[in-house]
């Protein structure tokens, strides 16, 4: 027996107890010392030694040491310290019963390994943060790695913490885990593909943090929140919340519209139906008309000069219209269309730049305009688009052009009042 307990004992022995209940007694007292002991042991780390870390940290200019603060780090290594007290004291408590301390001694190892292990998972969480508050990563995750590496870590802490209970040998658990590696596949498979979608989407840099993109399959339509080993979080810009399996991005096809947002422009795309039976050459009158419009002013001047000198040198039959080269209305539209565009400031001039004629149908002909906007921001972007479209629906009846509308109820009320 150790001097501590002996001399114990021998006070509690002038004190008349009984000699069966010797032992019992004083073993209870020094575990009760031990556990005050560890308790002031645990508030003095966290009230004193945490407080003047945390005063130290609120005061320093670095940012990172605030991460490893909120992330618990210095809080999880304190816990260990309790831990190392009743290690050193509990075979001074219970002198006479090896077993009972090597007991307590591994459940407070297992315990001391579980505490290492959560302090690691921290610290890495903790450089995952601070790799994401670097400028130069900005929009990079690297939260799929790090979870990867803390599932491996707390593999090995478990095979440890078993070890050390069941006082085998660590390569026991590792030789026998061999015969559940099929079941552990079945249960780590969203992991697994997490994982190696993960390292695709990385390496190829599919999709970063910031990102607006689009999986038709999920429903999800809006900006890259948070990338996970098993899950990528996306914010729709109905303020929901999708949830796509990482692995998803890898096997089903997704729009990431970064390219846009890189190139500078954003494209507007759409076209209005013209009624063909509107369409016509410009007679004398309609030349004079359109004349007054400052956009195609100069270019009916140059056409009427470019068509008069080819009908002369070809000596054209001007008695029908169809003989020789004319301008018709749809074209001079056309045109017009162009030069509208290409003053109006929001436009991009040096992306691809088109107004041009679509396949015609039973909806008449469509003229498309496909163009990118300077503007990105969404707002903005569909204000410039109505903008254009309000301009354009507004002017189509000066050039004498119709544009084609399926009959509504108006139309059929209008036709039977005229009856």
């Amino acid at each position: 027996m150790n001097k501590i307990f002996a001399e114990l004992t021998h006070i509690l022995a002038s004190w008349n107890i009984p000699a069966v209940d010797l032992n019992i007694v004083t073993s209870l007292i020094l575990i009760t010392g031990i556990i005050i002991l560890a308790w002031l042991s645990n508030f003095i780390t966290k009230r004193i030694i945490l407080t003047f870390i945390k005063h130290y940290v609120d005061k320093s200019k670095n940012q990172y040491d605030d991460v490893f603060y909120k992330n618990g780090v210095f809080n999880r290594l304190s816990q260990l310290i309790p831990a190392l007290i009743i290690i050193g004291t509990i075979a001074i408590a219970i002198p006479y019963n090896q077993i009972v301390v090597d007991w307590i001694s591994r459940i407070t190892y297992a315990y001391m390994v579980l505490v290492v292990i959560i302090t690691i998972v921290a610290f890495f969480n903790t450089l995952s943060e601070i790799y994401m508050m670097i400028p130069q990563n900005k929009g990079k995750s690297i939260k799929s790695y790090i979870q990867a590496l803390n599932i491996f870590i707390y593999i090995i802490g478990i095979f440890i913490i078993l070890s050390l209970i069941l006082h085998k040998d660590i390569s026991y658990f590792i030789t026998g885990i061999s015969a559940f590696a099929a079941v552990l596949l079945l249960i780590f498979k969203d992991s697994i593909l997490g994982l190696v979608a993960g390292v695709q989407l990385s390496s190829n840099k599919s999709v970063n943090i910031g990102d607006w993109i689009v999986v038709p399959k999920y429903g999800a339509d809006g900006t890259v929140e948070e990338i996970t080993l098993n899950f990528v979080k996306i914010r729709n810009w109905d303020k929901t919340t999708s949830v796509v399996p990482t692995y998803a991005l890898v096997q089903d096809s997704f729009i990431n519209w970064r390219g846009m947002e890189e190139s500078g422009g954003r494209r507007i795309k759409r076209s209005i139906n013209i009624d063909m039976t509107s369409v016509k050459f410009l007679d004398e009158h309609l030349i004079k008309k359109l004349k007054q419009v400052e956009f195609i002013t100069d270019y009916l001047h140059r056409k009427e000069e470019e068509l008069k000198k080819y009908n002369e040198t070809h000596v054209v039959n001007h008695s029908e219209p169809i003989n020789g080269r004319r301008m018709t209305n749809l074209g001079t539209f056309r045109k017009y269309l162009e030069e509208y565009l290409s003053h109006n400031e929001n436009i991009h001039k040096d992306m691809t730049f088109l107004i041009r004629y679509l396949q015609p149908g039973n909806n008449g002909i469509p003229i498309e305009i496909y163009i990118f906007s300077k503007v990105q921001e969404w707002a903005q972007y569909e204000a410039i688009q109505a903008d254009i479209f309000d301009h354009i629906l507004a002017i189509i009846p000066y050039f004498d052009l119709r544009i084609f509308q399926n009959p509504s109820g108006h139309d059929f009320s209008k036709f039977i009042n005229q009856q």
